[in-house]
């Protein structure tokens, strides 16, 4: 399971958090301009290596860059193995216009022919590093199989692909069956090249689930890493975790990028960091109008002061809240005045797994006594978030305090 490169996503800042909280298999850097590098002033050539830098916590990591110019490419990968990367990828999907006008991203498509010539040229430049190549299914429609097999006929160690046309950008659904087909192509080549599919992929568990329907090598995850950087752990965080590392991040961010980039774009992980709690809607506001990592943290500290230390709990109404897997089953009778008697675990998880006698999955809902679970996340090993309900009628419910709560 890999990282995509994102543009001011996949950062040195924020890849620093992910690689601390969820490390994937390998990390992609953001892109970056092969001519920028090569043509750029000193100014603009030290600003474009801050998208190179990277620290030993993020191996193994590819370094991403666009162009046209084969001369670029291998000027580029001779960089990034100077530099001491793990692997170069060129950027032959992206459908941003202002790529395309240079006849790089998903342009090279088209010309099946220049493609080819910049994976021979990131090859001389990248020397003993394997040279990847991230594309599309097609450019106007679906046009995989002559395409796949011009890029196959180079040898690349991999071939990512996203699957969509550049036409469809990200507006329609992910058709992975064209992944699937790029396995077959190359199967049918007896090409060596590794296949990974990209596109839609909402966690890992998905990621295990296309791989094994498909047959590919391996998955990229993209959008799915947004504010959650715990993605490859498939840990869940609680409230308090989350706002520890959006104050960890923009630190990072500040440090790293803060004389490079605008803060602004912060913001962007802010609105995927805050939400699905009571006060999500107003703490976004209030950080929408942030201009430094101070700011953030001054104003992240007034909500936490002011948070349920059980910050693993959202209430939803005085009789429903939902809770995180991993919350204390005592949590129960703080809430509901109740909990199911003769069990013996102590999470959530584990009392809704000892209720219906396995692990249920997404959707099932159990009951027992006066409360009702209804599984709202879960894995192929554990449960991740329950909605709990008390079935009974309010005057039957007894306060906290008169179970013995806070």
């Amino acid at each position: 399971m890999v990282l995509a490169p994102m543009a001011d996503v996949t950062d040195v800042a924020y890849r620093r958090v992910i690689a601390k909280y969820g490390k994937p298999n390998v990390m992609w850097t953001e892109f970056v301009s092969a001519d920028g590098l090569a043509r750029a002033p000193e100014e603009g050539k030290k600003k474009l290596l801050k998208d190179l830098e990277f620290s030993e916590s993020e191996r193994p990591i590819v370094a991403q860059f666009f162009t046209s110019t084969p001369d670029h490419m291998e000027k580029a990968a001779r960089l990034a193995r100077e530099l001491g990367f793990d692997g170069v990828d060129i950027n032959m999907g992206c459908p941003d216009k202002s790529v395309e006008k240079q006849k790089a991203g998903a342009a090279l498509i088209k010309d099946p022919k220049l493609a080819r010539e910049l994976i021979r040229a990131a090859k001389r430049g990248a020397g003993d590093l394997p040279v990847s190549v991230k594309t599309r299914v097609g450019y106007n429609k679906v046009e995989l199989e002559e395409w796949l097999k011009e890029l196959l006929a180079e040898e690349p160690a991999v071939i990512i692909v996203h699957a969509r046309t550049r036409k469809e950008m990200s507006k329609v659904p992910a058709r992975w069956e064209f992944v699937k087909r790029a396995v077959e192509i190359r199967n049918e080549l007896g090409a060596k090249t590794l296949i990974f599919g990209n596109g839609d992929v909402v966690d890992i568990d998905d990621a295990r689930r296309k791989c094994e329907e498909t047959g590919c090598d391996g998955v990229m995850l993209g959008r799915a890493i947004f504010g959650n950087p715990w993605l490859f752990s498939e840990h869940i965080p609680n409230l308090k975790e989350k706002l520890k590392v959006l104050i960890e991040h923009t630190n990072l961010f500040e440090e790293f990028l803060g004389m490079y980039k605008n803060f602004a774009i912060m913001k962007k992980h802010y609105k995927a960091y805050v939400n699905g709690f009571d006060g999500a809607v107003d703490l976004r506001a209030k950080l929408m109008n942030t201009n430094s990592a101070k700011e953030v943290e001054e104003i992240v500290g007034e909500i936490h002061d002011d948070h349920d230390k059980h910050t693993n709990v959202e209430r939803e109404s005085d009789s429903s809240y939902v809770v995180l897997g991993n919350t204390d089953v005592d949590r129960l009778t703080e809430l509901f005045g109740e909990r199911p008697e003769g069990k013996e675990a102590a999470t959530v998880a584990g009392l809704v797994s000892e209720l219906a006698g396995r692990i249920p999955q997404r959707g099932e809902v159990i009951e027992d006594g006066g409360l009702r679970f209804e599984v709202l996340e879960a894995t192929d090993r554990r449960v991740e978030r329950v909605r709990i309900t008390s079935i009974q009628p309010p005057e039957l419910r007894l306060s906290a305090e008169q179970a013995g709560g806070e």
